[in-house]
């Protein structure tokens, strides 16, 4: 399974405003539609990390990254599901680019929402609360600001802080191992017993599983603590001689 770490950012919306407080913001006021401003994306296991901002073209950029989804078996982001995913098919629509090929997404942000209770879902604390080294630094939003006019040295500061985010996804993918039932499942792209969460064959018998119409070896992964059971029943109701 081809798993791919994503991560963008965009610019902001520009509009002329009356007011700094509670203030909807009517169509005809808006200037400028923010778009994506850079991505970085890494596969799973790989040292690589890519990026590409709109300093490079945004064109280039993309195609970078709609050539990576495209190879993907599986997305993996954070609040991707409702932030990055959608940004990035909004500016392949207006780009009269064709959809990627069909992937699956793991949104690791709904994940720790629907499994813990964090102070915090923001990817900073979640990470650093698991003893991970988090998330870079930045200047704050004035880098936005100097990338939007095209300074080089925040163009740099981007890239260190868009690559970061990707690295941190996949040690965040690691960290949570086994405690993310639901998502997809590896041995769709493997044969044999495997753990369905990470791939790994590393898996220790703990008793079984039982169903109304049979028993399963059921197994715990060495690697992530995942469980899951055999793909077949040792022994069962077979419903054909029920009928």
């Amino acid at each position: 399974m081809k798993t791919l770490y994503l991560d963008i950012e965009t610019a902001p919306n520009l509009a002329y405003v009356w007011s700094l407080w509670r203030e909807n913001i009517p169509l005809d006021r808006l200037v400028e539609a923010g778009q994506v401003l850079s991505v970085s994306w890494k596969w799973r296991g790989d040292r690589k990390v890519y990026f590409a901002g709109d300093n490079g073209g945004h064109q280039q950029m993309l195609d970078g990254i709609h050539g990576a989804l495209d190879e993907a078996d599986l997305a993996v982001h954070y609040n991707g599901k409702s932030f990055d995913i959608p940004h990035l098919n909004r500016q392949f629509l207006l780009a009269e680019m064709a959809p990627p090929s069909p992937y699956a997404q793991l949104d690791l942000l709904q994940q720790v929402r629907k499994q813990f209770r964090f102070p915090s879902n923001k990817l900073a604390h979640v990470s650093e609360a698991l003893g991970l080294e988090g998330k870079v630094k930045h200047s704050g939003f004035d880098l936005w600001v100097r990338c939007m006019a095209g300074e080089e040295s925040a163009w740099r500061e981007m890239e260190t802080y868009n690559k970061r985010d990707v690295v941190l996804l996949e040690e965040l993918h690691d960290r949570l191992g086994g405690w993310l039932p639901g998502s997809p499942n590896a041995r769709l792209f493997n044969e044999g017993d495997i753990c369905p969460q990470c791939g790994s064959t590393d898996l220790r018998r703990e008793g079984h599983a039982y169903t109304q119409l049979g028993k399963y070896q059921r197994w715990q992964c060495r690697g992530c603590g995942a469980w899951s059971r055999a793909s077949r029943r040792e022994s069962g109701t077979d419903l054909r001689s029920m009928s």
